[in-house]
């Protein structure tokens, strides 16, 4: 009888359908599963987060078992552990005698090129196949990008809707418009009421987990008592179909909006499940389709709902590969400063940043626009280090992998990659948040006031951000209008503000880094 084939399923490739699993022989092969300290602590990911992955890594690990596959399954305290995927595939290769290695491509850089190393000596053929789960493989985003002088996410979610037909009237898009993302930015409205959200009660594969990580992570940022994620491919489906059904009719109206104490307002609440793979993105997407074909949701709803996971998803992980391992050290605002601890511990008196980490600390979530202009605008003006602001989001949300996490990180929130992913700086005053919030009505700081330690910190920040980048960002067309009302202040004008901002980041905890040397 010929040696059986090893092949390693890692911890977000919980799919059936894994292309690693094509031609498994149940009676013959063997499935490596490895919870390992490597991965669990390369940042101090958020308890719920660890988890979450260790409660679907068992339970898929459990199903294949039932259908009669041998699962070679390492668990996190077992003795002989070597806390390392390598190490536990050159372990699984001493303990037993097999023709080859299969995996699936792997989501990160890091582990891509140890495991890429680790197919040099493993002494029998290693194969890596792609990972279709993804609509748009890399060498597909590679053509697509070839020849444009600017990556922006429009053009290339407009070519996913032609390949997938999403959304499509023949030719042309459903509605005559691509994108109806302007219809999607209401604040909600008073005597609108957010939803019951369904949420999953730990099975006792996910109680026993939890408790796993209780007793050997308690260092590590987070809650765990409001765990509520889907561990298994039914949990998760159970979710997108109440998200289908009573939710996003919804959805486009109040995607943006943020409401004190409401962490999941209309949000779909599966990314965690399709970054695991226990949910296919196109298929939502046409689960999503449907619900408009027959009536039951707007299109601004469906569209805006698509447009996340066929564009902005599948845009990001292009990037990232796109531009590894060059755009994890790109700095282009030169940011220097260290990340307020109130971005920890939640103590500060802006309303809306307390609300934020602390839905952050309970359960692993917070929707974009609280990422991207909340925290995320905060940290940019405050001018933190791309560094530390990816550890804070690699470390907080239950859904970050560095392929997703680090583009909209070093893109979208801190516009560190230059331009890459965002087309401007998404910096804005507090007037934004209070036009899309009703965090400032009960704040400490006045969202109207620009100067002192009174005023809105945001207010404090905003021109001195722009005044500071001046040489690089006062071309930007989509500046245009602040830095024309920016030049009209007037030099000594323009001093104060920088003056201001300055006082605002050290008021705030912003402080320069200390010299390389020195952190080490």
């Amino acid at each position: 009888m010929s040696q059986p084939t090893l092949r390693l399923v890692l911890g977000d490739q919980l799919s059936a359908s894994l292309s690693a699993l094509d031609g498994l022989d149940a009676a013959h092969d063997v499935v490596l599963l490895a919870e390992v300290r490597d991965e669990a602590t390369y940042v101090r990911h958020h308890k719920q987060k660890i988890a979450l992955i260790f409660a679907a890594m068992r339970s898929f690990a459990a199903e294949l078992q039932a259908r009669g596959v041998t699962v070679r399954y390492v668990r996190i305290d077992a003795p002989e552990n070597t806390h390392s995927i390598v190490g536990e595939l050159h372990r699984a290769l001493d303990d037993g005698a097999y023709a080859s290695v299969v995996m699936t491509e792997c989501g990160e850089w890091r582990l891509a090129q140890a495991l890429a190393a680790f197919a040099g000596v493993a002494g029998v053929p290693v194969e890596i196949r792609a990972d279709r789960r993804f609509i748009c493989s890399h060498e597909r985003f590679q053509r697509w990008a070839a020849d444009k002088r600017e990556l922006r996410m429009e053009f290339f979610y407009r070519e996913m809707r032609r390949e997938t037909g999403l959304l499509m009237d023949g030719t042309h898009p459903e509605g005559g418009r691509w994108n109806y993302d302007a219809e999607n930015r209401r604040k909600l409205a008073k005597g609108v009421h957010t939803p019951e959200r369904l949420r999953t009660p730990p099975s006792p594969i996910a109680q026993e987990a939890i408790a796993d990580v209780a007793r050997l992570f308690p260092e590590h940022f987070g809650d765990l008592d409001a765990f509520g994620w889907p561990t298994t491919a039914s949990e998760a489906d159970a979710i997108l179909d109440d998200f289908l059904t009573r939710i996003l009719p919804a959805f486009g109206e109040w995607q943006d909006a943020m409401v004190e104490g409401e962490p999941w307002m209309w949000h779909g609440l599966i990314s965690t499940s399709i970054n695991l793979g226990l949910l296919d993105p196109l298929e939502a997407c046409r689960r999503a389709e449907a619900v408009y074909r027959a009536g039951a949701a707007p299109l601004n709803a469906v569209e805006g709902f698509i447009r996340q996971i066929i564009g902005w998803r599948e845009y990001m992980r292009g990037v990232y590969w796109l531009k590894a391992p060059e755009y994890r050290h790109r700095n282009a605002l030169d940011a220097d400063r260290t990340l307020p601890w109130f971005y920890w511990s939640g103590e500060t008196d802006m309303a809306c940043v307390a609300d934020v980490v602390a839905t952050s600390r309970t359960n692993a979530y917070a929707h974009h626009i609280q990422r991207l202009m909340v925290t995320g605008n905060l940290a940019m003006m405050l001018g933190v280090h791309p560094d530390a602001v990816d550890d804070w989001y690699m470390t907080v949300y239950a859904d970050a992998y560095e392929w997703v996490e680090m583009p909209n990180t070093r893109g979208m929130a801190t516009f560190a990659d230059g331009g890459i992913v965002g087309s401007k700086p998404y910096a804005a005053s507090g007037a934004y948040i209070n036009r899309m919030s009703n965090y400032c009505a009960g704040c400490r700081y006045d969202v109207k006031g620009k100067s002192g330690d009174g005023a809105c910190p945001f207010n404090r920040l905003y021109w001195g951000f722009l005044e500071r980048h001046r040489a690089r960002l006062r071309g930007n067309i989509r500046l245009a209008m602040p830095y024309k009302t920016l030049d009209g202040f007037g030099d000594a004008k323009r001093a104060e503000l920088l003056a201001e901002a300055e006082a605002a980041r050290l008021y705030l905890g912003a402080v320069v880094m200390p010299p390389t040397d020195e952190i080490a």
